[in-house]
């Protein structure tokens, strides 16, 4: 009855004409929407519809939350689960959003718990994904990434992505995927490039991926998946079958998009 109840609602949000004006705040800070298919935009504006309005959103350090706040950072998230079968994020309940990079409140040692060393302390952050909590999502980052894609940085697949690997109880780098043979397939390519990076990272060597990245698996994945769909040639260019990989698991091919885009001419 329950689900009845959600396929129920979400029918009707998809069904309510999608405003023009979120449609002009798309194509004018999502670079990607206008590389999309008419049928994928039909189905990311859907998927934004329900988006928004299933999610707490809370605007923080004095942000006023708007229209254009909403739409930008649901249309990005949105993209990456454009192939997916999923629940809409069903992982993320609330997003937090603040106008620019933020040092988080220093977390307190819990009363039973021994600390022999100092505490570190926290560091300025454009965006933070809790396995059990909301998505902070800092606004000028997510702006900038969306209409800018060349720079290969953006919060919204970043932070998304931490959120879907999350999806099966664990930030390890390995998302929810189809059966066992994707599994090896993944886990073999994924751990090549990881430890490939980290080397790279520990000499200082310059990477194709940032080399945040190298942090650990779950920063492996997320990183990647800014590359993947941001700077398709490059990886494809260095990393073939990691964007292989992210390809079948994503189920899209930024690359097709942005050589069709550029045989275009689309704007």
């Amino acid at each position: 009855m329950f689900h009845w109840f959600i396929d129920r609602r979400r029918k009707k949000l998809t069904q309510t004409p999608f405003p023009s004006l979120w449609e002009n705040i798309i194509r004018r800070n999502v670079a990607h929407y206008r590389m999309l298919e008419d049928d994928e935009r039909a189905h990311l504006r859907a998927l934004i519809q329900v988006f928004i309005a299933e999610k707490n959103w809370e605007g923080a350090g004095g942000l006023e939350l708007t229209d254009e706040i909403r739409v930008t950072i649901s249309a990005q998230a949105c993209l990456l689960i454009l192939g997916l079968p999923h629940d809409y994020y069903r992982n993320v309940e609330s997003i937090i959003v603040y106008p620019s990079t933020v040092v988080p409140p220093q977390r307190k040692p819990g009363f039973f718990e021994n600390t022999f060393a100092p505490v570190e302390p926290e560091h300025p952050i454009i965006g933070q994904a809790f396995r059990q909590g909301p998505v902070i999502i800092i606004w000028d980052a997510a702006l900038r990434g969306g209409r800018h894609p060349e720079s290969g940085y953006n919060v919204i697949y970043h932070e998304f992505a931490h959120k879907l690997d999350m999806l099966d109880g664990a930030a390890d780098g390995t998302p929810t995927l189809r059966d066992r043979a994707e599994y090896r397939d993944w886990v073999l390519t994924c751990s090549r490039e990881y430890l490939r990076l980290k080397h790279d990272t520990e000499k200082g060597k310059k990477s194709f991926l940032n080399a945040y990245g190298a942090t650990n698996e779950a920063e492996f994945f997320a990183v990647a998946t800014e590359q993947f769909f941001d700077q398709p040639r490059l990886m494809i260019e260095h990393a073939p079958d990691l964007y292989r990989v992210l390809q079948e698991y994503y189920r899209q091919d930024p690359f097709e998009r942005v050589s069709r885009n550029n045989r275009t001419g689309e704007s």
